[in-house]
């Protein structure tokens, strides 16, 4: 049979027949360019482990905004002889966790001791380039600091400033760096 032929019988079809043919060849063009774009692209097992670390990273913000919300609102030390709350090492060891805040004042007060970090800072216009706040697990410490550079302003040097986070500021939403002992 010649292709005139078959084209013939597909034009004697019922309309219905021909619908359902056309629906029946789009969903096999769909499947087939899923699994060829699979093949390609599929990350498979990588993408199944990213996914996991995503979700328990969301699970661990979770438990620490819920501790977070438990703090009282305030001042919370690491150190004894103070009015302000004092923290337990597990807690101090969550809330620096869950700390990513430095405020103008607690980066004041560590520019005060390092003259280069101040005079950098003023130059570029109280800009700072980034912050940080980690978890030592060898010392059972907070440290927490920024990096203050003057390339906005054609000066090529930067300057990073960190000691130990000994307070933090507890709003009630977050919490924030209170202080930065870095001497």
């Amino acid at each position: 049979m010649s292709r005139e032929n078959y084209l013939n019988k597909i034009k004697d079809l019922p309309e219905n027949t021909k619908q359902f043919g056309g629906l029946v060849m789009i969903i096999l063009v769909i499947i087939s360019s899923f699994f060829v774009l699979n093949i390609i692209f599929g990350g498979g097992e990588e993408l199944v482990r990213k996914m996991k670390l995503e979700e328990e990273r969301i699970e661990q913000e979770k438990k620490l905004s819920e501790l977070i919300s438990k703090l009282p609102s305030g001042i919370l030390v690491t150190f004894d002889g103070t009015d302000h709350h004092k923290l337990t090492n597990e807690v101090y060891e969550q809330v620096c966790k869950a700390t990513k805040l430095i405020p103008q004042r607690a980066i004041m007060g560590a520019n005060f001791l390092n003259f280069r970090a101040h005079e950098i800072y003023t130059i570029n216009g109280n800009k700072i380039d980034e912050t940080f706040v980690k978890w030592d697990g060898k010392s059972n410490k907070c440290f927490a600091g920024f990096t203050v550079s003057g390339n906005n302003v054609g000066v090529n040097e930067s300057v990073t400033v960190s000691g130990e986070a000994l307070s933090f500021l507890s709003t009630g939403i977050d919490t924030r760096v209170y202080f930065i002992k870095n001497f």
